[in-house]
């Protein structure tokens, strides 16, 4: 029974490309947010070209599914030759909303696109409702990204006051430093972190000194970087505050774990609304363990209830031992008549092994390997090679795009 009238967030997932955009929609997105090869954070994600827009912008709309570009460089004069233009395109595409820091870049897109939607960015580190105000009367912005830094009063009460709808972070990456403002990569590697460059000098090791005195030992150097964030938790108090928008994080990621993520974010945003209330802690214990399959780094709830922040940081050495090595392969064709299914490679799998299928649908069937074939119609007992081509029995009908996991 329903308790309490709930409006429906956006579920706003990243694309480093027009295949993960993809995989997004078709697992759960409401939203992708995609970055051009100009005007744009994240230069080592590989980026959409004029004709990928093109293709995302239809394919989200078959959909009924919104594409957000980050235009989110903080430029400088060299960087804005082509800005007027390439708004312009965005719009003709169908492109629904820019994401911007620079406050020019905000005019111009007023400008030169006006039917564009323009979103404050998180880079602006907007914590108040008198800054959104004021961002609203002199720049008319459609939608303020929140500062990761908020708690959870912050945001319920720039929601509340601020007089444009609010998009808060759910999952993903967060920085060492004030909403990405870091200037460490700059210093190390004459690599701009505001204009795409980032090094992640928080992830590297150091060796930590007091005064000639080295206090890190060779295996057990310092490191800085933060837990990612995983929001399930506060997903009701979230919509309860009325946010427009859950936004995950990660456009360097990879299909899978777009598709891993999106998908428990889907149907726990769903359940929620359709009960009208928080749901119980078996439930709540279910989602968390589904998002555990997609994790390789540490997490942490962020700063919506914990403002101090005193277990946001890893200071352990980063190492690839809980790398998820748990992505098979993606299916390619099914053949009903045989109940077989061919699939695309990952990571190694071996014949008895257990394994799951991850559909838009979000149905998981576990089974075992009985066999497998390869190309050449050969029977294996472990399959090594990623991106081949191998035949495996599957229990049930799968699509072309749906994925199979190690079942753990």
């Amino acid at each position: 029974m329903k308790t309490k009238q709930l409006n429906k967030p956006e579920l706003l997932a990243p694309a480093g490309d027009l295949a993960r955009a993809k995989t997004a929609i078709r697992y759960g997105a409401d939203a992708v947010y995609i970055g051009g090869r100009s005007f744009s954070l994240r230069s080592r994600a590989s980026n959409f070209t004029y004709d990928d827009i093109r293709e995302i912008c239809a394919f989200a709309r078959e959909y009924g599914a919104h594409v957000h570009v980050t235009v989110n460089i903080i430029p400088h004069d060299e960087d804005l030759d082509g800005l007027a233009e390439y708004l312009r395109f965005l719009q003709e595409c169908g492109v629904h909303a820019v994401i911007c820091a620079s406050p020019y870049i905000m005019n111009c897109a007023k400008k030169y696109a006006p039917h564009l939607e323009v979103h404050c960015s998180t880079q602006l580190s907007v914590t108040n409702s008198s800054a959104v105000r004021f961002l609203k009367r002199h720049l008319d912005i459609d939608r303020v990204v929140l500062a990761r830094e908020c708690t959870m009063e912050d945001v319920r009460r720039i929601t509340a006051e601020g007089g444009v709808p609010s998009e808060a972070f759910i999952h993903g990456g967060m920085c060492v430093n004030y909403s990405g403002r870091c200037t460490l990569s700059n210093r190390m590697t004459l690599r701009d972190a505001n204009r795409g460059g980032c090094a992640q000098s928080c992830r590297w090791q150091y060796h930590l000194y007091q005064g000639k005195t080295e206090l890190t030992k060779q295996d057990d150097l310092f490191t800085m970087g933060s837990r990612d964030l995983m929001c399930l938790d506060h997903l009701y108090d979230l919509m309860e505050a009325g946010v427009a928008s859950f936004k995950i994080e990660g456009r360097m990621k990879t299909e899978f774990y777009i598709a891993s993520v999106v998908s428990v974010y889907r149907r726990c945003i769903d359940e929620i609304l359709l009960k009208g209330g928080p749901l119980d802690a078996d439930r709540m214990r279910m989602y968390r363990e589904e998002m555990r399959k997609s994790e390789n780094r540490d997490i942490w709830t962020g700063f919506y209830d914990n403002p101090d922040a005193q277990d946001s940081i890893i200071y352990h050495p980063n190492t690839n031992v809980d790398v998820n090595h748990d992505f098979l392969g993606t299916v390619l064709s099914y053949d009903k008549t045989a109940e077989t299914a061919v699939i695309q490679t990952r990571n190694p799998f071996a014949k008895g092994e257990r394994a799951e299928i991850l559909s838009p649908s979000g149905t998981y069937e576990p089974f075992v390997f009985e066999w497998m074939k390869n190309d050449k119609g050969e029977y294996m007992e472990i399959s090594r090679h990623p991106m081949a081509e191998v035949t495996i029995p599957v229990p049930s009908a799968v699509k072309a795009g749906d994925m199979i996991r190690r079942s753990r």
